[in-house]
């Protein structure tokens, strides 16, 4: 089992330096702005494989389908809000605040500011829509998916295309200026490694949970969760040694984005959207997490990592309350 986790780690890692060696070449290519490259290609490119999950519940027809897919659905930003800045924030600490002193992240404030300001509006309306009727929750799914449309629209059309004079040569070509389609095989395959390794990687924690005999609860509310995010949190990890700080933080909003929107759309398509006291828990410690991230960039206009360290206040905070429940 020990094997298996190493594995699949060892595969994630390779899969994630390949997956964000190709999006900063396509995203070069394409004369895609910089914030662009981390909120569109590599946010969606990671988060659309582990939002295939909750439509296999919804469809599967079980007892539990509905509860499991909207989990699934409100876990992945949790995850992203919480756990993935936290790590984040750790990684530049680590990497770079112990040698330097820098206590920043390189980033644009007021790009930040935008997005989580979007991503609270739009998961507060999410939450909002489970004490409406089912026959209104259409409209709000369609307004869900106009408005990330328009973010992505915005997002695509703002800043300048990033240059590939500091690029890394991409891997699966020697040539200066790659072919696109090096460039989408190599970021086919890293995708792959990537959900590949998180999928093996899981399968060894399920392993490890059953064999001592960890509470299912936990293991389907906290440790699978994890690994399913795992690829914004290795390519975010990546970055930030990189000195990539805009492409790290843009991976995980964007990311947030993409799966407070699109997703919940169509779990409000598929299902009666109601909420159970775990996703009111997990969604009550997000706002507070990303809540106190935003009044601190907007106050001190610049991202401390200090801030992001604290997101995992939420994570954290939802384990006691989930471990206090079933103790």
């Amino acid at each position: 089992m020990v094997i298996q986790l190493l594995a699949g780690l060892l595969m994630i890692l390779m899969g994630a330096e390949l997956f964000t060696n190709s999006v900063e070449w396509l995203g070069s290519r394409l004369k895609l702005p910089e914030g662009s490259i981390g909120h569109l290609l590599a946010a969606v490119g990671t988060a659309l494989p582990e939002s295939i999950i909750p439509l296999i519940a919804f469809f599967s027809g079980g007892a539990d389908a509905v509860d499991i897919g909207i989990g699934a659905i409100l876990g992945a930003p949790f995850m992203l809000g919480t756990l993935a800045m936290f790590i984040t924030g750790f990684a530049a600490w680590f990497l770079r605040g112990r040698k330097t002193g820098r206590k920043i992240m390189h980033v644009d404030a007021a790009e930040l500011k935008r997005d989580l300001a979007f991503f609270m509006c739009m998961y507060l309306l999410v939450i909002g829509a489970s004490f409406i009727s089912q026959p209104k929750k259409p409209y709000v799914a369609a307004l869900l998916m106009l408005a990330y449309l328009v973010y992505a629209w915005k997002v695509a059309h703002s800043g300048n295309a990033m240059s590939d004079e500091n690029l890394r040569p991409l891997y699966f070509s020697r040539r200066s200026t790659p072919s696109y389609f090096m460039i989408l095989l190599q970021f086919g395959l890293g995708l792959g490694a990537i959900v590949g390794g998180a999928e093996y990687f899981v399968a060894g924690i399920s392993r490890t949970a059953e064999l001592y005999g960890i509470h299912p609860l936990i293991l389907s509310m906290i440790i699978a969760p994890i690994a399913t995010e795992l690829p914004e949190k290795f390519n975010s990890v990546i970055w930030v040694s990189r000195g990539k700080d805009r492409l790290a933080l843009g991976n995980i909003t964007g990311a947030m984005a993409f799966q407070s929107t699109m997703i919940p759309a169509m779990g409000m398509l598929l299902c009666d959207w109601t909420l159970t006291l775990s996703a009111w828990i997990s969604s009550t410690c997000l706002l507070l997490s990303t809540g106190v991230l935003y009044i601190t960039v907007c106050r001190k206009q610049c991202v401390p990592i200090s801030a992001l360290l604290f997101c995992g206040v939420g994570y954290f905070g939802f384990l006691v309350a989930i471990l206090w429940s079933i103790l």
